[in-house]
């Protein structure tokens, strides 16, 4: 369009802003705070919704932090049918304090967030279709476990909002874009059943829960020449478990609960009271072991 063009429809529009102002005042003043409502949304900073963590299994075997946030400057689907449009930031090794750990951020319309706030199975398709974006862009293989933090964001705020405003503009969800994903992953924007199996199936609460397997394990008490207890051992087998980011370790001063989703569950009551603050864990990922050491209590 020309510049002259252009002024011209400027003009133009401001002309029937100022008969609308005479003529209707009361709707002049609603369509000019709906437009500055409009664009106070559209130009309002990402917010997070959702932190993810799941595991890197190849090339380098390492926990992924993945922050799924809303943030209306990525478009929403033109229709139901569209793909999805986000944003992603770049996957980055944050050092904090005494904590390292991987981190990325994607971001999606606010439209789409808000579907799979009350919905379960949307919810788990746009996790999941994320993660096999993250897949294909990095060229990486990541877990097909995951867990939803208690938090909603890894790392500071500022940090999120710069990563995704200098990060890739705006891709799409689609099959094309996922080219080795399963066609199960599409993003339904409509509230249809899918015509193919879900990868997870949704356990009605009518229906007993698959219980989970009781792992192997040996547990070893440490003495001192005087047979003194020092410390507790727990060796842990976990075969289906690639990195510890899958199992969430809870130990308290008389028992211990190992938690992998969907694999393993460990609930042992202690021989001896331990100090749970000094304990500490380490997961051997060729043997696929688990060692938790915890020092016994000298509380009387």
């Amino acid at each position: 369009m020309e510049a002259s063009d252009m002024l011209a429809k400027v003009n133009q529009l401001w002309t029937m802003l100022d008969d609308l102002a005479e003529s209707n005042p009361e709707s002049y003043h609603q369509f000019m705070q709906q437009q500055l409502k409009d664009a106070k949304q559209h130009y309002a900073p990402a917010e997070p919704y959702m932190c993810l963590k799941t595991c890197i299994l190849e090339p380098t075997e390492k926990s992924l932090f993945v922050n799924l946030c809303r943030w209306n400057q990525v478009p929403a689907p033109q229709s139901p049918s569209d793909p999805v449009p986000l944003r992603a930031g770049k996957m980055e090794e944050i050092s904090e304090k005494s904590e390292f750990y991987t981190v990325l951020d994607i971001a999606y319309n606010q439209s789409v967030i808000e579907k799979g706030k009350d919905d379960p199975k949307m919810k788990d398709q746009l996790i999941r279709l994320s993660l096999k974006y993250i897949e294909e862009q990095y060229n990486i293989i990541l877990s097909n476990s995951y867990t939803i933090t208690k938090f909603k964001l890894k790392g500071s705020l500022a940090r999120m909002r710069q990563s995704l405003r200098r990060g890739q503009a705006p891709a799409a969800l689609s099959q094309k874009t996922l080219q080795k994903g399963n066609s199960d992953l599409t993003l339904l924007m409509e509230n249809t059943v899918p015509s193919k199996t879900c990868l997870i199936e949704e356990i009605s609460t009518t229906e007993q829960p698959e219980e989970l397997c009781t792992p192997a394990y040996e547990v070893t008490i440490i003495k001192d020449m005087n047979e003194k207890p020092l410390k507790i051992e727990l060796k842990v087998e976990l075969p289906e478990v690639h990195c510890v980011s899958e199992c969430d370790l809870s130990v308290s001063e008389d028992d211990v609960l190992i938690e992998c989703p969907a694999k393993y569950k460990l609930h042992l009551d202690l021989p001896q009271s331990v100090n749970e603050e000094a304990t500490t864990a380490a997961f051997h990922s060729q043997k696929r072991v688990l060692l938790i050491t915890m020092p016994v209590s000298e509380k009387k």
